[in-house]
């Protein structure tokens, strides 16, 4: 079973993002779940979601405490909060910024293998806007490889309609690509 805690702000999508990825699990046959985590928060204030996948069924319907990935919609986030708290030992943090993976590692002290995508400026550039959630779920298949990059396009397309569905799935692919790996 992967195990995703999801970082971001109010706003950005990092609950819509944990839906997408289960409703793309469960199309290629899996289990999945995905919820958040937040109370009377506003825009723009820390907000985490949570997403399961697995090839059996899902029995624990508590919080995520030990995820495998987290995923930070936000860079800003790493400077006032521990966002490797409970990670696994072996675990993955996947960060929206332009610096390499090596650098984020360090200059946020991180023991976690770290991987990288410009998301921002990939949603700029193709969706006009900021807002990184499906961008981000682009890199995080990379990184997890929990189902095919191609199972997100239905998901996508039902959530956003036709137009705006194929555009946030041609930034998802190119996250997917550009994602940067530490060596």
């Amino acid at each position: 079973m992967i195990e995703v805690r999801l970082h971001g702000r109010g706003g950005q999508g990092a609950v819509t993002s944990a839906e997408l990825m289960a409703l793309a699990a469960i199309s290629t046959g899996k289990y999945a779940q995905a919820f958040p985590s937040f109370g009377p928060e506003r825009r723009g204030a820390p907000v985490m979601a949570f997403l399961r996948v697995s090839d059996t069924p899902i029995k624990t319907r508590e919080k995520i405490y030990n995820p495998n990935l987290v995923v930070v919609l936000d860079p800003s986030l790493l400077a006032i909060m521990n966002i490797e708290a409970g990670i696994a030992e072996d675990g993955t943090v996947v960060v929206n910024t332009q610096m390499l993976p090596e650098e984020v590692k360090e200059k946020f002290n991180l023991r976690s293998k770290v991987a990288t995508v410009d998301a921002t400026t990939i949603a700029r550039e193709i969706l006009k806007v900021p807002i990184t959630n499906t961008t981000m779920l682009g890199s995080l298949v990379r990184v997890s490889g929990a189902v095919p990059l191609e199972s997100l396009e239905e998901p996508i397309i039902a959530r956003f309609g036709p137009a705006l569905g194929e555009k946030n799935f041609s930034a998802c692919k190119r996250a997917y690509g550009e994602t940067r790996l530490m060596q």
